[in-house]
């Protein structure tokens, strides 16, 4: 029986995982394939190929699937599903509308601040699902053009995920490899986002300002609408912002608890589901299964080019081509911000920061440790050294911002783009380009001279 040749096997191997990785890659960015269908097959085949053993796959907790991150998502999915039921959401907008007396241009601005607000404590895709509706409803009131309601509406729930740790799947991937708690999130981006937001409102007013008018009559109709209409199970309502409150603060204490996100996320849910009246079907039924698989699906496949050495190589490329060192990662920090910005304007930025996570902590082993450490296993001080810091911030600031830019580049865009077409208002890409661009532009401004005044 002829010998087998081990590196053959091992080349064989490496490029079976690179082909992979790109043909799902490609398919997720084309969209002929939906992207759940996509990442779940090859997700499968990274294991039916042997590229991950059945083992590893399932259970490592390096190369397989991140089951605190799939269980913070659909903790997270069914409080919000839960709440929504209770229509507290159409009633803050109703009462959010009647608050800027009616007019156009306030009522955007009010509008952006509470989706951006409910993106930091929910998530921003959810978030604009519950907006998206009542703002259509205002605007068909109004008589005015719904879209740049939308737009804005859109970009500001990511800018708002962008605050914390729960607010956007790509800081909820980051938290996982980096090991960062809700704290740190409050800490390090809420600074940044609150500056970004201000500066939003201020250029929405400039570009919107002498836009939005309504006449007297229709701004009436608006202030005559009946926000309590809205409320459908108002015990429901109280039950439900008393386990989001408290799942909030679980959140900020959850590292003094000494329990994972998705513990306290995961415990708020079934306490709600326990308090409220009712089967469970719908709640669960409701839940973005697609979202939650395609998830899935997503860390097979990246766990593959992982475990066979191709982020290694790829992450000794960036630390040739930016010249980090233990004293200084200044460079690097600045170039993962703006390359972030513009690949997650192109790609789904879930996609990307789910690549770019290994990346990140192959550079900090080969940088801080010579590479004689395990990548997948770094101790926490390496992953928390100041050095460090700006890089991952960054990473989080250009990955969340850059998807404003076009349609296709975060999953909230997405949505709003496919519910403005369904009540009959399409938004073009080029439409959503015009706006999104020089927002993404205006937010990365802000983000680089953030990073450059608190970190260096």
């Amino acid at each position: 029986m002829p010998a087998i040749d081990h590196a053959t096997v091992h080349g064989t191997t490496y490029w079976l995982a690179a082909t992979l990785f790109v043909v799902t890659f490609v398919l997720i960015v084309s969209e002929k394939v939906h992207k759940t269908k996509a990442a779940l097959f090859g997700g499968a085949l990274t294991i039916a190929l042997g590229i991950l053993s059945q083992e590893e796959a399932f259970h490592s907790p390096h190369f397989g699937i991140d089951h605190g991150v799939v269980f913070l998502l659909i903790s997270m999915m069914v409080l919000v599903n839960v709440i929504g039921h209770t229509g507290i959401f159409g009633w803050a907008a109703i009462k959010v509308a009647k608050l800027g007396r009616g007019r156009p241009l306030p009522i955007m601005l009010l509008f952006c601040a509470l989706t951006a607000l409910a993106s930091a404590l929910l998530d921003n895709v959810t978030t604009v699902l519950l907006v998206a509706p009542v703002t259509l409803l205002i605007a068909d009131e109004l008589d005015v053009d719904p879209i740049p309601f939308l737009l804005a509406e859109a970009m500001a729930s990511n800018i708002g995920g962008t605050a914390t740790l729960i607010g956007d799947p790509p800081n909820i991937l980051i938290a996982a490899r980096a090991r960062f708690t809700f704290d740190d999130f409050l800490f390090h981006l809420t600074p940044a986002v609150l500056v970004i937001m201000v500066a939003f409102l201020i250029a929405l007013r400039v570009f919107f300002g002498k836009r939005l008018r309504v006449d007297e009559h229709k701004r009436q109709r608006v202030l005559a609408m009946d926000e309590r209409r809205m409320i459908k199970d108002r015990s429901l309502a109280v039950k439900s912002l008393s386990v989001l409150a408290l799942t909030l603060v679980g959140f900020t204490m959850h590292s003094t608890l000494q329990l994972e996100p998705a513990t306290v996320a995961l415990t708020g849910a079934a306490l709600l589901l326990l308090i409220s009246r009712g089967e469970p079907n719908r709640v669960l039924a409701e839940v973005e299964w697609p979202t939650i698989f395609f998830f899935m699906g997503l860390f097979l496949v990246i766990g593959g080019i992982v475990k066979v050495g191709i982020v290694r190589d790829i992450s000794a490329m960036v630390i040739q081509a930016t010249g980090p060192t233990a004293d200084s990662m200044k460079t690097t920090a600045f170039s993962l911000l703006w390359f972030s910005a513009a690949l997650s304007a192109v790609v789904d930025n879930i996609p990307y920061v789910a690549t770019m996570n290994p990346l990140v902590l192959d550079m900090a082993n080969s940088v801080l440790h010579g590479g004689q450490a395990d990548p997948n296993n770094l101790p926490l001080e390496t992953l928390h050294a100041p050095v460090l810091q700006p890089v991952w911030w960054s990473f989080a600031l250009g990955s969340c911002l850059g998807g404003n830019a076009t349609a296709i580049g975060a999953s909230a865009n997405v949505v709003v783009v496919g519910l403005a077409g369904r009540a009959g208002h399409k938004i073009t890409f080029g439409r959503f380009l015009k706006f999104g661009v020089p927002t993404m532009l205006l937010t990365l401004v802000i983000s680089h001279v953030y990073v450059l005044l608190r970190y260096y």
